[in-house]
């Protein structure tokens, strides 16, 4: 079968377009037919050599969608289409290739108004929105912010926080142009950061009350930033560090508002927490309640292109490889 298979470490030229096995379906494997892979970030934090426990040769891809050829018992009967994300791209091959053997705790079923095309980029993002909220005791009428509306956790936790009733739900861009086009997509608080400071727009759009959860994808001085708007008793999830991994935080953002501060990693999380968070996910998904958004495509052959254009083009919505 065909897949891009980093056979180093040391930048884009090692993504090649290789012929491997197909894999066997064994116990507790589901052998999937990838029809789309997400894009993310992590394939080009490995791929640069930024994550020392991958081994070369390695198939990337963390997330995807395809359809049940084999082992998917009575919960996923051959020809489901499912979408799942895992350890895949990092200790084992990943996504960026034509089959996969699949966890079964590892697939949700993929609603019949969504396309596979869609699916492939909702597992990493909606998967961490969902849970990072419930973490951080996300209710109706709480106030969220989560930078970066055009990227992936960003735009999934503003929209999941909307649906469900979130009083403000507020995100950022740097970007003039891609402000205009949230607001075009119904994106309705979101601060210009050209124009305005993070602080002050969150202060301006809570008339001065600020967040009470801040999900924070980016790092670096957004992250310090974005304590700064929290409210009193507030807190902040990082999980992230598209912006930089080092910062410097004024501890009076958190001391004088009794806030805190904390961590998340979606691999960590236990079965359970997964399946309460797929749950609420396809429900959202099967409503309308909430919408991926795919900035662009690409084939599988041209996935350094694609990772190339996410990490430097910094798309508005996902970059997606069609298989």
């Amino acid at each position: 079968m065909r897949a891009m298979s980093a056979e180093g470490f040391s930048g884009y030229k090692d993504l090649k377009l290789v012929d491997i096995p197909k894999p066997p379906v064994s116990d507790g494997r589901v052998l999937v037919r990838i029809t789309a892979a997400g894009v993310t970030p992590l394939e080009h934090t490995i791929l640069s050599g930024g994550y020392p426990r991958a081994k070369a040769p390695l198939v990337l891809g963390g997330e995807g969608a395809g359809v049940v050829e084999e082992g998917g018992g009575t919960a996923f009967p051959v020809g489901s289409r499912v979408m799942f994300t895992g350890p895949y791209g990092v200790s084992e091959n990943g996504t960026y290739s034509e089959w996969l053997a699949v966890r079964k705790e590892n697939l949700c079923l993929i609603p019949d108004n969504i396309e596979d095309l869609s699916a492939a980029g909702v597992p990493v993002a909606y998967l961490t929105a969902q849970m990072t909220l419930s973490f951080a005791g996300f209710a109706k009428g709480k106030t969220v912010l989560s930078p970066a509306i055009g990227g992936s956790v960003g735009n999934a936790v503003t929209q999941i926080a909307k649906a469900q009733g979130a009083k403000h739900a507020i995100s950022t861009t740097t970007n003039h142009s891609k402000a205009q086009q949230a607001r075009s997509l119904g994106f309705d608080e979101v601060i210009d950061l050209s124009v305005e400071k993070l602080r002050d727009g969150v202060r301006r759009i809570t008339e001065g009350y600020g967040a009470d959860i801040v999900i924070d994808a980016m790092g670096g001085e957004i992250l310090s930033e974005s304590l700064g708007a929290l409210s009193i008793g507030g807190s902040l999830t990082t999980l992230g560090y598209a912006a930089g991994r080092k910062t410097t935080i004024d501890v009076t953002d958190l001391i004088w508002k009794r806030a805190s501060m904390k961590s998340f990693s979606l691999f960590s999380q236990p079965a359970e927490v997964w399946t309460t968070a797929w749950t609420v996910i396809f429900s959202l998904l099967q409503s309308g309640a909430v919408r991926p958004i795919v900035a662009k495509t690409f084939p599988l052959a041209e996935a350094a292109d694609a990772l190339r254009y996410l990490v430097e083009g910094r798309p508005f919505g996902r970059v997606v490889l069609t298989i």
